[in-house]
């Protein structure tokens, strides 16, 4: 619920912050509100099978299977309704940002990446933790995810493309957390050094690009 009522305050503020109609926001509002009720609705199942059946048994778990999938069907028809009212407003917002650092060059992209895993490969032999495939600091994953997804973002241009490269990039990260090969720090440190390093190196070849 805590997550559910901070991605909702970031809707609504973006919302506002963008000016969106009142039928828009309504729209949006009730979205959140059915979100929330699926989430409390999950809950009471749960505490509810829980209390007839403590045990293992395999109809408790195809109640709490069945609850939980209305809470993902709930934020799937959230985010649908989330991306048709905000991406009219965001989507050229975003797509001139992306277009600032201009289509960087093939080589550049193959470059950022190498950089990237020779980067990574040198900061977990400092430090001694892992190994380059595999644990240790930074996630090697989350870094050359988050390169993937920068290079393609700042190739095409397009937000749609964009998004939907980070949200898999973000997925990849998840995996390592949900493996348990690496923590939530070590995550965020290689999405951000594979970000930053990609941005680093297309830039420059921008810059030196006749």
């Amino acid at each position: 619920m805590r997550n559910h009522f901070i991605s909702a305050a970031g809707v609504l503020l973006a919302a506002l912050f963008v000016r969106v109609t009142a039928i828009e926001f309504a729209l949006l509002a009730l979205s959140i509100l059915f979100v929330l009720f699926a989430e409390l609705f999950n809950t009471a199942v749960e505490a509810v099978v829980d209390l007839v059946s403590p045990d293992y048994h395999p109809l408790a778990k195809v109640a709490k299977d069945t609850a939980a999938g209305a809470v993902l069907m709930a934020a799937i028809g959230a985010a649908l309704m989330g991306y048709l009212v905000l991406s009219k407003y965001f989507f050229p917002i975003y797509g001139k940002v992306l277009a600032m650092f201009g289509t960087p060059a093939d080589m550049g992209t193959v470059v950022s990446v190498l950089v990237v895993i020779i980067v990574v490969i040198m900061i977990k032999s400092f430090t001694g933790k892992g190994s380059p495939l595999e644990g240790g600091v930074p996630s090697g994953h989350a870094a050359v995810a988050f390169s993937i997804a920068t290079a393609v973002s700042l190739n095409t241009r397009d937000p749609l493309i964009s998004l939907l490269s980070v949200g898999l990039a973000v997925m990849v990260s998840h995996s390592r957390l949900l493996m348990r090969i690496h923590t939530l720090r070590e995550v965020i440190f290689g999405s951000v050094l594979g970000t930053a390093i990609t941005i680093s190196v297309l830039l420059l070849f921008k810059v030196m690009a006749p």
